[in-house]
């Protein structure tokens, strides 16, 4: 028989969130590698507060708020806190009853910049490592490198003189404006940079990353201020690093055809670094001493993995365009979007029966 559409919004109910949330759900195995993670930054969360006031929304509520604005793409603190209201899945997940009120979305911000002053984005980004390594999952001896361009939360028609002149007017086409002589009033900190010849130059950030090889995880990662060899500084930089963690040992590093520099070459090898990079066709850094090994043509295969984490990044997380203005900010949301994705790379290996997380 046909059942009654009887309006029942008032009706009392009792249930646990918990079991509302199908077993299988991706979201369990993030929520227990996050708990684990969480342990290990108990004590920088407890330096963020005070010991006696009123209390503020929990740290780790906001850390994982920020995990779910970035694996939903969700564009903004306001639609989160609103998806968060009404979506039991989010409640769950968050560690909130089905009845508890919501923050607002501009309480929500002025907490999460308790996170960014503490950097706790990087310190994410290395527990994620750590555990991964724990797990077997990194090999410690070949990575990938490679930069992208992350387009700043500021406009053409901001970019002015620095001297104030201001004699550029709304219709600037035609007309010489660089780095030295102009800069955005909107993020003073974004520079005007394009990807390569033909084409466009936009505001924007330098990101890099360091890419392990064996499982396609983030190593390391940073934003800087775009300048025309800071994609190549930055990595050599990431890559001695990586070297020192690892007991001084040779590693590789597989990357394009952008890091077939002479600058780039030698630093790696003076750093304990094979660059098995890309070889360029004419004036090329490198010769047969290092591509006739094999190990050069598995690090160019590899490192397309890296491409798949700025598609990842930009599409999914919403970094294509930063929402944050400065750099600070952005090397954070860059980082904390790198430990996002180990956390979900991890826990896909995990469901392939790659590893068994503790």
């Amino acid at each position: 028989m046909r059942g009654s559409n009887d309006n029942q919004s008032g009706l009392m109910t009792f249930f646990i969130l918990a079991d509302r949330i199908p077993r299988e759900h991706p979201l369990r195995a993030l929520d227990a590698l996050l708990r684990e993670s969480e342990r290990a930054l108990a004590p920088t969360f407890a330096q963020m507060y005070a010991k006696t006031g009123r209390p503020s929304i929990p740290p780790e509520r906001i850390l994982r708020a920020l995990l779910l604005q970035a694996l939903f793409s969700i564009r903004s603190e306001r639609l989160l806190c609103e998806m968060i209201n009404y979506n039991l899945l989010f409640r769950w997940f968050l560690g909130m009853s089905a009845d508890e009120p919501v923050f607002d979305h501009s309480v929500f911000a002025k907490n999460r910049d308790r996170l960014i002053d503490h950097d706790v984005a990087r310190e994410l980004l290395a527990i994620t490592v750590e555990q991964a390594r724990a797990g077997g999952l990194l090999s410690d001896e070949h990575f990938s490198v490679d930069g992208t361009l992350i387009a700043a939360w500021a406009s053409h028609k901001s970019f002015k003189r620095k001297d104030g002149s201001d004699d550029d007017g709304p219709d600037f086409h035609g007309q010489s404006r660089s780095n030295d002589t102009h800069a955005s009033t909107t993020d003073p900190e974004a520079r005007l940079a394009r990807k390569g010849k033909g084409h466009e130059a936009k505001l924007a950030f330098l990101g890099t990353a360091l890419m392990d090889n064996r499982h396609d995880l983030i190593a390391d990662a940073r934003v800087s201020i775009q300048s025309g060899t800071g994609e190549r500084e930055d990595c050599a930089q990431m890559l001695r690093l990586a070297r020192e963690e690892r007991g001084n040992r040779r590693i590789t590093t597989g990357a394009d055809k952008g890091f077939d520099t002479r600058g780039f070459v030698v630093a790696c090898r003076d750093g304990g670094v094979t660059p098995h990079v890309a070889q360029r066709k004419i004036g090329s850094a490198i010769d047969g001493r290092t591509t006739r090994h094999a190990g050069h043509g598995k690090s160019q295969n590899a490192r397309r993995g890296i491409e798949k984490i700025f598609g990842w990044v930009k599409v999914v997380a919403g970094m294509a365009k930063t929402k944050l203005r400065g750099w600070v900010r952005n090397d954070w949301q860059f980082c904390f979007t790198g430990a996002v994705y180990n956390l979900m790379r991890m826990r896909n290996l995990a469901q392939a029966g790659a590893w068994s997380p503790p």
